[in-house]
């Protein structure tokens, strides 16, 4: 749904889009898995989009094609709904090709659309081989900062969060060299992702107060300035002056204490500083059922925490715990923006 509308929270939400990734990877295998799943699970109702073909290349259950999002709702019960947006041409699990990515985009494009329009409740993205899309012109990082483009959101402000059943990661700085994350933190970098991520967890979980936890980048938070300066002259400025508007956070803290069983019980969610950082803790613990939330946005996208793994593709033997669980997440945050009209 549009964030300026507000809905009765009893309201049925429409039904999900979820774009199948490169058909040549494992996301048309565990979307059919889902919807096998979807009562054992109580998963929402989604259709898919992109190439049929996809779907039945990988499996023998009941596919229906719809033409609009609102068929969807009808078909669920008895069939996994497909809306066909291309041919996608030949398709090999497995073995990416040039017409796979460009369906993989296409498909993107058609569910932000509808998202954007209210015709679907969000989107949840199937993964998609970044080397395949770059050959067909895709200039984005990833899926995240092109969705943000196409809802008229900066890059620097779609955050994304790493999320499981016990903890929740954001990472400050993504996909860039460990060697560059010291120059690329900023005071003011810091505070945005905080920012971003406080309004996220009210908006998406509706928690009123959320409690954040900020790591150091250095060994023991920098041992105070014997093993760096990054807490004491970026970190630190920016968490107190986050304090001093009212946020509930601490830190920096040292990384190897933030994330034993004990810890995650203090706080919603860990600021982290570079991408292994958050990343490890979270497949850890949660391999199967991590989650990325895309924060920032005016709809709803989650995505599950792995990649196209084009060598098992095919086989049957693609796990859909994580497809899963980010279809339970996406209706937990719309209803969530629902419940508090935002």
């Amino acid at each position: 749904m549009p964030s300026s509308t507000i809905i009765d929270p009893g309201t049925p939400l429409p039904p999900f889009a979820v774009p199948l990734g490169d058909p040549a990877g494992i996301g048309p295998e565990i979307v059919a898995k889902s919807w096998v799943m979807r009562e054992a699970r109580g998963l929402p109702p989604f259709f898919a989009v992109g190439d049929v073909a996809s779907l039945r290349a990988v499996w023998l259950g009941p596919v229906e094609l719809i033409a609009t999002p609102q068929e969807a709702a009808s078909v669920f019960d008895r069939a996994l709904p497909c809306l066909q947006v291309t041919d996608a041409g030949v398709i090999t699990p497995g073995t990416p090709s040039v017409d796979g990515a460009r369906t993989a985009l296409q498909s993107l494009e058609v569910a932000v659309g509808l998202a954007r329009s209210g015709s679907a409740a969000g989107i949840v993205t199937a993964p998609v081989g970044k080397e395949q899309l770059y050959g067909v012109g895709f200039t984005h990082p990833g899926q995240t900062e092109f969705v943000a483009e196409r809802c008229g959101v900066a890059p620097h402000n779609a955050v994304m969060m790493l999320a499981g059943p016990s903890l929740k990661v954001v990472p400050v700085t993504i996909h860039i060299p460990l060697g560059d994350v010291p120059s690329v933190l900023t005071v003011d970098l810091i505070r945005a992702r905080a920012i971003t991520t406080v309004k996220g967890l009210q908006r998406n979980f509706g928690i009123a107060r959320p409690r954040i936890v900020v790591a150091g980048l250095n060994p023991h938070a920098g041992e105070g300035g014997a093993l760096g300066r990054e807490e004491i002259d970026i970190i630190a400025p920016a968490i107190e002056s986050l304090r001093d508007e009212g946020m509930d956070i601490r830190g920096p803290l040292a990384a190897d204490g933030l994330f034993h069983s004990r810890a995650r019980e203090t706080y919603d969610a860990v600021l982290c500083m570079y991408h292994d950082q958050a990343l490890i803790p979270l497949k850890t613990l949660h391999f199967d059922e991590g989650v990325n939330l895309t924060l920032g946005l005016p709809i709803v996208r989650t995505s599950p925490d792995h990649g196209t793994a084009f060598g098992i593709a095919g086989t049957d033997s693609a796990n859909p715990g994580a497809m899963m669980a980010a279809l339970k997440m996406a209706a937990e945050a719309a209803r969530a923006r629902l419940t508090h009209g935002c």
